[in-house]
C-alpha cells in the first residue's frame, strides 16, 4: 500500500503490468524494460501512487535512514561537510536525519533515541562536541557507524581522519621557509582531535627546529575569537610576523585585527595560515592561504562504506591527506 490509500495493484492495473513489475519499477537497479517503467511511473504519477519506503525497509530490516550527529552546524565547514554528505546519501538512496549535538542536556539523547525509534540504519559522527556514550548507544542498536576526525574507534565502525598532525608541520615549514621568525600558534579551546592534531603537528615541527613560539588559545572557534587572539598577539611588542590558525574562522578574525586595529600589513609585516578553505578564505578582502578539507573525498568514503560499495577487504580506517592552497597572505620572498 502507498501513501494516501492508492496501492500497487490499483497502479498495476491501470498500467497494465504485473504487482511484480511496479515492485521493480520503484527498486533502484531492478531489472525492467524502459517501456514498462515508463507505464508504470506515468500511471503512478496519475493516481498520486507513492511508495511507502519506511514500512518497506521494514519488511527488509532496513529503512535507509542514516543519521548525521553534528556539533557547530553553523560554521561554514560544518555545513559544507554536512550539505556532501546528504547529497551523497540521497544520491545513493538514502534519507540523512540530522541531529544537532550542541547542546549538553540530554536532549541529543533523546534525539538520538528517535532516530533509532526508526530503525535507522547507520548513523555518521562528525568531528566537534558529540559525547563518546552517544557512539556506544548507535552500536549497541546494531546501527552501522561512521566516526569523521574523531579520536575514538570502536570495534565494528568505519574511522576517517584528515592527517592533520602533517599540517601543522607543513603550516610552520611554510612560515619558515617564507622567513618568518616570531611564530604564532592560535586555536580555540574546543580541544576537538582534529585541532589538538594541528596544534600538535606546529609544535613538533617547531620544537625539531630549535624554535620557540607563541601560543594563544581561547574561546569558541569562531571569527570574534580570532579577533580576540589577533588583537592580543599584534598588542605584543615583539609581536609575531608568522601565525598559523587552527580554522579559517580564527585566521580571519586575526586578519581583521591586525590590519584594522594595528594598521598591520598581510602578508608584508605578517604571514596568516588558516585550515579549512572556506569560501571567505578565497575573498579578495583575505586572500587567505589555507589547507583544503577533502569534503567530497570524505562523503565518498563515508557513504561507499555505508552502501556496501567499499571493497570489504578495505581496512576500517582511512587517512586522508590534506593540500595546502597558497593564496596571498603569506609573502613569498623565499621559495618553498
Amino acid at each position: 500500500m502507498g501513501r494516501g490509500g492508492v496501492s500497487a495493484k490499483d497502479v498495476a492495473k491501470a498500467a497494465g503490468v504485473s504487482r511484480a513489475a511496479v515492485s521493480r519499477a520503484f527498486t533502484p537497479g531492478a531489472s525492467i524494460s524502459a517501456e514498462t517503467r515508463k507505464k508504470v511511473m506515468k500511471a503512478a504519477d496519475t493516481l498520486g501512487y507513492q511508495v511507502n519506503h519506511l514500512a518497506r525497509g521494514l519488511i527488509r530490516s532496513e529503512t535507509g535512514i542514516v543519521a548525521l550527529i553534528a556539533a557547530e552546524l553553523a560554521t561554514p565547514y560544518r555545513s559544507a561537510l554536512l550539505a556532501a554528505l546528504s547529497e551523497r546519501l540521497q544520491e545513493a538512496g538514502k534519507v540523512a536525519m540530522l541531529i544537532n549535538s550542541d547542546r549538553s542536556d540530554d536532549s541529543v539523547e533523546r534525539a538520538l533515541r528517535q532516530a533509532i525509534s526508526y530503525r535507522t540504519d547507520a548513523a555518521v559522527v562528525l568531528s566537534g562536541m558529540p559525547k563518546t556514550e552517544l557512539t556506544e548507544t548507535c552500536l549497541k542498536n546494531g546501527m552501522r557507524l561512521v566516526l569523521i576526525n574523531r579520536d575514538e574507534y570502536r570495534e565494528g565502525s568505519y574511522l576517517i581522519r584528515l592527517d592533520d598532525r602533517a599540517a601543522g608541520r607543513t603550516a610552520f615549514a611554510t612560515l619558515a621557509a617564507a622567513g618568518c621568525r616570531r611564530l604564532a600558534l592560535a586555536t580555540s579551546q574546543a580541544g576537538t582531535p582534529s585541532l589538538s592534531a594541528r596544534r600538535d603537528g606546529f609544535r613538533d615541527a617547531a620544537a625539531a627546529a630549535g624554535v620557540e613560539i607563541v601560543e594563544e588559545a581561547t574561546g569558541p572557534t569562531s571569527y570574534e575569537t580570532g579577533l580576540s587572539i589577533g588583537t592580543r598577539l599584534m598588542s605584543q611588542t615583539d609581536r609575531p610576523d608568522g601565525v598559523f590558525c587552527t580554522t579559517d574562522l580564527l585566521a580571519l578574525g586575526v586578519m581583521d585585527a591586525a590590519r584594522h586595529r594595528f594598521g598591520v600589513r598581510i602578508p608584508e609585516d605578517l604571514s596568516v595560515i588558516g585550515f579549512d578553505d572556506v569560501p571567505q578564505a578565497s575573498w579578495e578582502s583575505y586572500d587567505l592561504t589555507t589547507f583544503s578539507q577533502p569534503v567530497g573525498e570524505i562523503a565518498d568514503a563515508c557513504v561507499d562504506w555505508l552502501t556496501g560499495d567499499a571493497m570489504s577487504g578495505d581496512p576500517l580506517q582511512t587517512s586522508i591527506p590534506v593540500q595546502l592552497a597558497w593564496r596571498g597572505s603569506v609573502r613569498k620572498n623565499q621559495p618553498f
